[in-house]
């Protein structure tokens, strides 16, 4: 694969990993030193950040798609349009929470593949509850 395919589906990859909280491979995805959705600190503190908001929430699926790839060497920028829907769990049960956005992803090229080094998600449109995001109980 090309680095523009490969880099498509490393975000297939970490969308996936989001759904079924395989925070096992998030941590994977990321550099030691990222910085993602508002934290620095690398994957502990992404992880945490994303138990946060996903822990006390029921399925999630993140749709991406309108990928932007910019490669420059062994750095790369993409941009991707993301529509995710959260489904209300426990006290938040029959609620949703849907957003829609544009994860904007800066990249390295290290010797464990491509690894995001810093993430921002810019959320446009959004409906529903956003409590719905809350950490497990």
């Amino acid at each position: 694969m090309n680095d523009r395919d490969t880099l498509i589906e490393r975000l297939a990859e970490i969308a996936a990993a989001i759904d079924t909280r395989d925070w096992d491979t998030i941590r994977g995805a990321v550099t030691d030193d990222a910085h993602g959705y508002g934290v620095d600190g690398g994957p502990e503190a992404i992880v945490a950040r994303m138990q946060a908001h996903l822990g006390g929430v029921g399925a999630t699926q993140h749709l991406l798609g309108n990928h932007r790839v910019q490669v420059d060497g062994d750095r790369a920028r993409t941009l991707t349009y993301a529509r995710v829907y959260h489904v209300g769990a426990g006290p938040k049960e029959g609620s949703f929470y849907e957003c829609l956005g544009e994860y904007d992803d800066r990249w390295s090229r290290t010797d464990r593949g491509w690894l995001i080094s810093r993430r921002t998600f810019t959320i446009r449109i959004g409906l529903g509850d956003f409590a719905v995001l809350r950490p497990a109980d």
